[in-house]
């Protein structure tokens, strides 16, 4: 967790953002203000990102882009930064860069639910929420995994350079007999991790987090603030927690906390009354999915 603030900074916390570390690479879900400080002090590598996801374009979930941009080409960054983003994020990135981005950073702009990245190992997919005309959040659906059942396939006589050739082929012969991979192998599920963006209370985000093993919540407020949760669109610590229990989540972190309060008691109390499993996201908390 990079940020866990609203949309002003405090001394104690950065607004809200995400950055997600998989197979040697670093994916960023909006981009706080002074993005690479954040990613430098949590040691979350910004030579390593590769994309960085805006939910939606009000200025607290786009301002780290320039200064990450900008270290990134003082260190004669190699790789390839996608920047990727609902409708008017193209003309937005080119006024904080000044028309002149440097020729690594690439802008892709979706306009509904779809998938807009995919790798080796993940795609991630946007979904609209409620908060502005263009809000999205974005399930990270991590691709299921072949594993081998080790003793079945070592007593059938598979051993060293056969695993890959029965992957491969999808058989191997092995004294004489046909040993198929599915007769050794069983699917691992992939991992799922959703982020709600800005949004209130929305049954499509129950949906999309259905079975996921995180969800990042927008919890800028509690029931005690319900008037101002609802004039701002923003969900409270009940709403996340509902939407946690609805969709059969394993884990809730809860997020974007408004600087009004000065603790997360009544964050977590409200939570974990409806979604046992809650926390509440301070800077710099790591979890291991």
């Amino acid at each position: 967790m990079l940020g866990s603030g609203g949309s002003i900074p405090s001394p104690s916390r950065s607004v809200s953002c995400v950055g997600i570390r998989s197979e040697g690479k670093v994916f960023v879900f909006d981009a706080c203000e002074g993005l690479q400080k954040q990613m430098m002090t949590y040691k979350l590598s910004y030579f390593k990102t590769a994309a960085i996801f805006i939910s939606h374009l009000h200025p607290d979930h786009f301002l780290g882009i320039p200064g990450l941009v900008y270290t990134l080409q003082l260190g004669n960054y190699k790789g390839e930064l996608q920047i990727i983003g609902p409708p008017g994020t193209g003309g937005i990135v080119e006024s904080l860069l000044l028309d002149s981005a440097p020729d690594f950073v690439k802008v892709k702009e979706f306009g509904g639910e779809e998938v807009v990245y995919e790798c080796d190992e993940f795609s991630v997919s946007a979904f609209k929420v409620k908060h502005t005309k263009h809000s999205y959040g974005f399930v990270l659906q991590e691709n299921d995994k072949l594993k081998f059942y080790e003793d079945k396939a070592k007593a059938l006589g598979i051993k060293g350079a056969q695993f890959k050739e029965i992957e491969k082929k999808g058989s191997v012969k092995v004294n004489g007999k046909t040993v198929r991979l599915e007769d050794v192998t069983w699917k691992k599920k992939g991992k799922k991790i959703v982020y709600s963006g800005d949004t209130i209370y929305d049954e499509n985000l129950v949906i999309n987090a259905k079975d996921a093993d995180l969800l990042i919540m927008d919890a800028t407020f509690i029931e005690k603030d319900r008037e101002d949760a609802d004039e701002k669109m923003h969900a409270t610590a009940k709403d996340a927690a509902e939407i946690a229990k609805r969709a059969g989540c394993k884990r809730l972190i809860l997020t974007h906390i408004s600087n009004r309060y000065s603790g997360l008691d009544a964050h977590l109390e409200e939570a974990k009354k409806g979604f046992e499993n809650s926390a509440v996201a301070k800077d710099g908390l790591e979890i291991d999915i």
